[in-house]
């Protein structure tokens, strides 16, 4: 939020004295993976280094490269480049890694770019994955279509989601949250590994996803992207952004989809995926000050309706004699507004002197979100209204050469009302119900402090603590620190360490347990979570192939301290219990998760680039019945291998990846096994070829080529009202082969 940019412009200076903008000349910071772009009038914004002073260096064809000591955020530069020696011919060209490890980040951070989130369709934010071994993406059920991720061996409840850096995708709106985030929306994902920052809360317990939206500032008029698969899965795209001034700027984003047809590949007489559609709407306005200051706010507001279950379901709600249905409609908007205001500028330091004075900047966010889930699951229903509001404030400043802090507040408010009504029939087809109360309201209000060495871009060392009084926890401390160090240019070491906590949203954290015949049991004590997470990576960049490639290797270990726990096993160690339930209940041992991951890059030849990667996990639970086990639907490993080739000025692109998806332990939901049940290692590739036309790009892929699919994923699908029905026993694709065919338009300034 304290952010600012860098703006200026870039003109030429030839011999005879003329002046000019030079349009797409090259600005970027030294040592910098990327650059920004002037635009035709020679304008440009870059985002602002870690730490001033930094060197802006400016290069463009023929003009004589130039160096400029930077020493604050500004917003009016003016730049002239001299003319150089002259060139018979010359050709540039560009292009954007898809998937990288950044080296500016303190902890480590992938980045999937813009190129990267066209390597294949990427509908919306749970297909947007696919290329990174980090990640996996699966169902919660075979019912409701949820998406959820797993980031260091644990579900993504853990992972705190930003929406540029602010809170999104809680509460509520968490099970289906990764499909209301078009991918053609974005520019780019961060995804942040271990305990990072404290400015965010202190939710991030695993690591965090930050979303960067399509800018108000860029000079696109329209952009439209087109899509239908085999499934008759149509999505339309739209963004347009409009500079209204130099000062004033907007963008307006919409997404239709709908799936309309029923299929049911493996033939158990339940559809595969939901038929659903869905609205989505968002406008994003940025001012900018001649100060420095920053005004942004924006709203969103969607709608979607599914509706899933047996073949012959006929979207009415059902009876313990009809069709088992399942039928959902979200609800969801959100406004936020954000203002920075620079309040000094920082003086560029002498040779001489190690204090100087230091840029200090003031934010303020303010956040609105309301969200209504409305469901049924055969016989239960569940019905809940989530109300949030947040307020942050921040100061950043500094002293001297090398040191640098924020201090700030922040204030949340949420308010939760939730109603279980939990259905169920025995094995004589007796019916029980309960309804379950899950009302609640928070109000946290918090001080935090982050303090940063920068020591001439060799070591950065951030210390963070937030101390937040919760109105149902008491009050919550939350130390945590990141370090990176740089053995040299090449070879970078990161690591970091802290604390994180999370209220459970017992059912929409777990909403397939609604896609089953068995009783819900929650306790009435359940505790808030909480965890610690320590780690680190050291990534080595050195010369093979074509351009530099790189080798990272990292390690992540996550401890709980409380846990809430959804047990569907507990009766095979504590006869005579009931195995028709769900057992919600808190942790009362241990339970840890340990990651390590491998990721390689490397340019073999020009326009080749090859990415290959792995990961194994370790992620055991003691549940009260039983020493730790393993915890069940958890992958073991992963391998990732994609390539990428590019005929000369990107006219084709040629894009494969291959997935080998690890051993996952099944739940043993009948007690008739003896020991450990595991699912097979199993292997899924994607291609896709694009065709690039002057503003348009055409597309054509297909995901899960060898059309693998798991067998039997509604266990007693033919008796779905019996107390052994279950779809959530997910560990591999319910959708055969897809074959998709888009069109992307683009219209620049």
């Amino acid at each position: 939020m304290a952010a600012q940019d860098v703006r200026g412009t870039v003109s030429g200076l030839s011999p005879s004295g003329g002046k000019e903008p030079l349009a797409y000349a090259s600005v970027y910071w030294h040592h910098a993976a990327t650059a920004v772009m002037t635009d035709e009038n020679g304008r440009f914004a870059i985002a602002a280094p870690p730490a001033f002073p930094a060197h802006l260096i400016i290069s463009f064809v023929g003009y004589e490269s130039d160096t400029l000591v930077v020493a604050a955020a500004e917003d009016s530069l003016d730049i002239t480049l001299r003319e150089g020696t002259a060139l018979n011919e010359i050709v540039v060209t560009g292009r954007q890694a898809g998937n990288y490890i950044s080296k500016l980040s303190t902890i480590k951070t992938e980045v999937i770019s813009a190129a990267g989130l066209t390597k294949m369709a990427c509908c919306n934010l749970a297909e947007s994955f696919e290329n990174s071994a980090g990640i996996t993406v699966g169902y919660s059920d075979a019912v409701s279509g949820a998406r959820q991720i797993r980031l260091l061996g644990l579900s993504g409840n853990y992972v705190q989601m930003l929406d540029e850096s602010r809170p999104d995708m809680r509460g509520l709106a968490q099970p289906f949250g990764l499909s209301y985030t078009p991918g053609q929306w974005l520019e780019s994902i961060q995804i942040a590994k271990g305990a990072g920052s404290i400015l965010q809360g202190y939710e991030n317990i695993t690591g965090q996803i930050n979303l960067e939206y399509r800018k108000p500032i860029t000079p696109q008029p329209l952009f439209l992207n087109l899509y239908l698969d085999r499934f008759l899965r149509t999505e339309a795209n739209v963004a347009s952004s409009l500079q209204l001034s130099g000062k004033w700027s907007s963008i307006l984003l919409a997404h239709a989809s709908v799936d309309p047809e029923k299929y049911d590949g493996n033939h158990d007489g339940f559809i595969d995926e939901p038929v659903k559609r869905q609205l989505n709407l968002a406008n994003r306005w940025t001012y900018l000050a001649d100060n420095g200051a920053q005004l942004r706010f924006g709203v969103k507001g969607l709608y979607e309706k599914r509706e899933s279950g047996q073949m012959d379901f006929d979207g009415s709600r059902p009876r313990d004699t009809s069709a088992y249905g399942s039928n959902i409609e979200n609800k969801h908007f959100n406004a936020y507004v954000k203002l920075g205001i620079p309040l000094g500028a920082l003086q560029p330091p002498r040779e001489d002197l190690d204090a100087a004075p230091a840029t200090s900047n003031i934010a303020f966010t303010a956040d609105y979100t309301f969200h209504e889930l409305n469901s049924f699951f055969g016989l239960k229903n569940y019905n809940g209204r989530e109300n949030t509001a947040t307020f942050n404030t921040l100061f950043q400043s500094g002293f001297g050469k090398y040191h640098s802090y924020i201090a700030g507040a922040s204030f949340r408010w949420d308010d939760y009302r939730e109603l279980l009504e939990d259905v169920w029939l025995d094995n004589s087809r007796q019916h029980y119900n309960d309804n379950v109360n899950l009302d609640r309201r928070e109000i946290t209000g918090g001080l935090f402090g982050e303090y940063t060495f920068a020591y001439k871009e060799k070591l950065t060392l951030v210390a963070g603590l937030r101390a937040d009084y919760h109105s149902l926890y008491r009050w919550l401390f939350t130390p945590r620190a990141t370090l990176k160090y740089h053995f040299s240019d090449r070879l970078i070491l990161r690591a970091s360490g802290g604390r994180g906590f999370r209220t459970a949203n017992v059912i929409a954290d777990n909403i397939g347990m609604l896609a089953t015949g068995r009783k819900i049991q929650i306790a009435d004590d359940l505790q808030q979570e909480e965890a610690w997470t320590f780690g680190g990576s050291l990534s080595w960049y050195f010369p093979w192939g074509y351009d530099d490639a790189s080798i990272s290797v990292d390690y992540f270990r996550t401890d709980f301290t409380h846990q809430v726990l959804v047990d569907a096993e507990r009766y095979l160690y504590e006869p005579p219990q009931d195995y028709s339930v769900y057992w919600v209940y808190n942790l009362q041992g241990k339970s840890y998760s340990n990651t390590f991951q491998v990721d390689f890059s490397v340019q073999p030849a020009e326009r080749f680039t090859l990415l290959a990667a792995f990961r194994y996990t370790d992620a055991k639970t003691a549940y009260a019945y039983d020493r730790l086990r393993e915890r069940p639907l958890n992958d073991r490993f992963k391998a990732l291998l994609n390539l990428q080739y590019a005929t000369r000025m990107n006219i084709w692109t040629f894009d494969v990846t291959a997935q080998l998806n690890g051993v996952t332990r099944l739940p043993d939901l009948e007690r008739i096994h003896s020991g450990n049940r595991y699912s097979p290692a199993y292997p899924v590739f994607f291609a896709q070829v694009t065709r690039k036309f002057k503003g348009i790009d055409v597309y054509l892929g297909c995901e899960n080529i060898l059309n693998y699919m798991q067998d039997d994923p509604v266990l007693y699908a033919g008796d779905p009202y019996s107390p052994q029905f279950n779809s959530t026993v997910i560990w591999a694709p319910l959708m055969g082969r897809r074959i998709y065919a888009g069109i992307r338009y683009t219209l620049y300034k």
